[in-house]
């Protein structure tokens, strides 16, 4: 049996498997229902609905792979981290931010994770906003 280090590097690498193949509904599931997302340089959403209405934002806007991933996870298994670049496109004007026009970004990006039950209880995303502003356009 795998260890809890091993299981949370699994956990961490199929969340961003399945956001990679578009399942949403297999991403959702590896959530906790309670879940906290804190967005980067934004507010935090509770819940696995709230995470869904946050995904169908992004989805509409944005579309992205998660390239270069590296997991890492703490010996006991309840948090880990990864570092990975987004190659994204901008396909359609988010709320707030610049006008979309096809541009396309690549971004390094951190993000740290708590588990808990075999799931993802928290995640937190870190990426220089200034540099995806610079990628698209607006600076």
């Amino acid at each position: 049996m795998p260890s809890t280090r091993e299981q949370a590097l699994a956990l961490i690498t199929r969340y961003y498997e399945t956001f990679n193949a578009g399942d949403r509904e297999a991403f959702l599931e590896l959530l906790t229902d309670d879940v906290k997302h804190d967005i980067n340089q934004g507010g935090c959403d509770v819940g696995k609905e709230n995470f869904r209405t946050f995904l169908q934002r992004m989805d509409r806007s944005y579309k992205e792979q998660v390239c270069e991933l590296q997991v890492f996870g703490s010996e006991d298994g309840s948090r880990g981290a990864a570092e990975f670049f987004i190659d994204g496109k901008y396909i359609s004007t988010d709320e707030g931010l610049p006008e979309a026009t096809g541009q396309t970004y690549y971004l390094r990006v951190g993000a740290f994770f708590d588990i808990r039950d075999g799931k993802v209880a928290r995640i937190t995303n870190y990426y220089n906003l200034q540099d995806w502003l610079k990628q698209v356009g607006a600076v």
